[in-house]
């Protein structure tokens, strides 16, 4: 009987969701060639790039809701920018301020990392680190002497931490201060901004200020300020396989190695037991163990929209091809969504619950990546959410919610179902 059961709840959800994006594609028009703006096809079959300022296009003509866009403005508040198929679509805010991004910095060093790897300054991700700085062999028995740029990446180096590189995820800020150090001031051997300048703002004519030193050269340097119109033609580089109109900046196969790697979801977390360091290690702002999400999302310091070992998606309502840099904890965004064509930034804003968003249709994230969604009148099919049905210690889940519990039967004993299925 309760193999029944679950088959029952399984042939249920598959039904709900066929008919969700049946619903989908007529409300959005897919399918329905007369329904779908006029300029997409058409803005897509080319790749657009800015010059020295972005061409701007009206949201309407981009195929976006301007009435979606005001409320993903009010809803997240500070200033940020929509790009959509090349062209600036929308802004509010003061597009012109560089400031502090936080964490969303950590994939601007790891591309530049990636750049190294191609320049053949490092042989490749998986090189231990300790060629340029020898003294990790010297404590805590050697293990140090282990790490490699895909540790520091991906956040499982186990530095200043009693677990061995590859064994144990740590979001820690101590780490990516020795990734920092390490990149530019052995592997580049100049300073930060300088790297940041000939490798990618020159190439892509940032507008704007920028620097790896937001607080000043003796502050926390690693902190890039950029202003979200700067940042977009990062997230553009990205969108574009690494491409700048007629320059390939950056191998494509590395790209898209830092965007579809997240560390196996069932990683574990550390155990927070602390260990010596280098002398006179810093930190770029935060502790050696931050947050525990990470395992399943996290790739060479992007958060990717999979799930994680409980089947939560972090972002419910966003396409599964979202691709985000996040500074603390949502405040400072970059959102790249292929299957729309799509870049959004945001900074100083008013969203913090990016940690609380995995499986969470009401968190403030959550509801941005569904006005995101809901934004794009041309939405393809299959950037529609995935459902993930699972069946885990008894409960019945979608998406990582528990919508049944295991005491459930088709003959009308206790149910207890969640409104956030249909949310």
């Amino acid at each position: 009987m309760k193999r029944l059961i679950d088959w029952f709840f399984v042939v249920v959800v598959l039904l709900m969701a066929a008919a969700q994006v049946l619903w989908g594609q007529a409300s959005s028009g897919v399918g329905n060639p007369a329904s779908r703006p006029a300029s997409a096809p058409a803005a897509a079959a080319e790749a657009v790039f800015p010059s020295q300022r972005w061409e701007q296009r009206t949201a309407e003509e981009l195929g976006l809701s301007r009435e979606k866009l005001d409320a993903l403005r009010d809803l997240v508040g500070g200033r940020g920018c929509v790009v959509r198929h090349g062209y600036m679509a929308y802004q509010w805010g003061d597009q012109r301020k560089s400031a502090d991004v936080a964490s969303a910095m950590k994939p601007v060093i790891s591309t530049l990392m990636l750049l190294a790897v191609q320049e053949r300054r490092i042989g490749a991700v998986d090189e231990k680190i300790s060629r340029f700085e020898p003294r990790l062999r010297d404590i805590n028995g050697g293990k140090d002497a282990e790490i490699t740029w895909r540790h520091l990446a991906s956040q499982t180096s186990g530095y200043g931490l009693v677990e061995r590189p590859g064994e144990a995820y740590s979001y820690n800020d101590f780490a990516l201060a020795l990734y920092y150090d390490t990149l530019m001031n052995k592997v580049y051997q100049q300073r930060g901004t300088a790297v940041l300048k000939s490798r990618l703002a020159e190439p892509l004519e940032f507008e704007d200020a920028f620097t790896f030193e937001a607080f000043g050269s003796d502050d926390r340097p690693g902190r890039l300020a950029i202003s979200v119109r700067d940042f977009a033609r990062f997230g553009l580089l990205c969108l574009r396989s690494g491409r700048w109109r007629e320059r390939q900046i950056i191998e494509p196969a590395l790209l898209k190695m830092a965007i579809s790697s997240p560390i196996p979801a069932d990683t574990p977390l550390t155990s927070g037991k602390e260990v010596g360091m280098l002398p006179g290690q810093r930190s770029v702002g935060g502790t050696r163990n931050i947050t525990p999400v990470g395992p399943g999302y996290y790739s060479f310091n992007w958060w990717l929209n999979r799930t994680d070992k409980s089947g939560r998606r972090l972002l419910v309502d966003g396409p599964p091809d979202t691709c985000v840099a996040s500074g603390h904890g949502g405040p400072r965004m970059l959102w790249i969504i292929p299957s729309f064509d799509l870049i959004v930034c945001w900074n100083d804003a008013n969203v913090e619950d990016h940690d609380a968003s995995p499986g969470n249709a009401k968190s403030k994230c959550n509801q941005a990546a569904r006005l995101i969604r809901e934004t794009v009148l041309d939405a393809r099919a299959d950037a529609t959410p995935h459902t993930r049905i699972s069946i885990l210690e008894g409960q019945r889940l979608i998406d990582g919610s528990v919508t049944c519990s295991a005491v459930q039967t088709l003959f009308g004993t206790q149910t207890e179902t969640r409104r956030s299925l249909y949310s």
